[in-house]
């Protein structure tokens, strides 16, 4: 009897286990953490058609160089969008003989595709307003982005227009599917330990029922 008690405890409280850290986890994704399909316009850092694991946050705590997910109701077909911040309420943005500088520094760019294809591209002179953004894509010479906005606030897109930060690599997103999978198991575990101690009590209660009424 005791065997099989044991069995059912461990088994209901393993269960129970797994279930909560499922629910949990996958809660979690759903609040926390999206995904985006890249466009030709951010290539070579994500190729057309992948998958890019995008942190939900808002505009706070931007960074010159972050890839954010933004959505303008006046662009895009109001879809939302991955760029790269390349400047923040206060900079001075310009790009003048193919050179891009962010407050007189030139910008370090190995993330863009064929440096030179920025050449073709007119030069512009931006002072970017407080709460706003300046972003482009990586692909310079065929991204859709604030260079051809220049005629709307210079361009800019209003930080609270940001839906999510890329994440530089996918392991919180691994983690978490660790998680889910170990939150699988052991509600298989105890499940499996639930069937093999429930039988046992009923056996065990069984025989102990006939001994008495013998």
């Amino acid at each position: 009897m005791r065997a099989g008690r044991g069995l059912l405890i461990t088994g209901i409280l393993l269960a129970s286990l797994g279930g909560v850290t499922t629910a949990g986890v996958l809660w979690s994704d759903r609040g926390f953490y999206t995904v985006t399909i890249a466009s030709v316009g951010m290539e070579p850092t994500y190729r057309e058609g992948d998958r890019v694991p995008v942190e939900r946050s808002g505009g706070e705590d931007l960074r010159r160089g972050d890839v954010v997910l933004y959505k303008m109701s006046n662009r895009y077909g109001e879809l939302p969008v991955p760029q790269r911040v390349i400047g923040l309420g206060g900079d001075h943005v310009v790009f003048a003989d193919g050179t891009l500088t962010v407050n007189g520094a030139q910008v370090s760019e190995p993330y863009v595709k064929e440096a030179d294809a920025g050449l073709g591209t007119p030069p512009y002179d931006v002072n970017v307003p407080p709460g706003r953004m300046f972003l482009l894509g990586d692909n310079r010479g065929n991204s859709n982005d604030s260079r051809f906005f220049l005629s709307e606030d210079s361009g800019t897109v209003p930080t609270t227009a940001v839906q999510g930060r890329a994440l530089k690599n996918g392991t919180a997103p691994m983690m978490h599917g660790l998680a889910v999978v170990l939150g699988v198991l052991l509600t298989v575990g105890g499940g499996i330990c639930v069937l093999t101690g429930w039988p046992a009590r009923r056996r065990r209660a069984a025989t102990t029922c006939t001994a008495y009424n013998m």
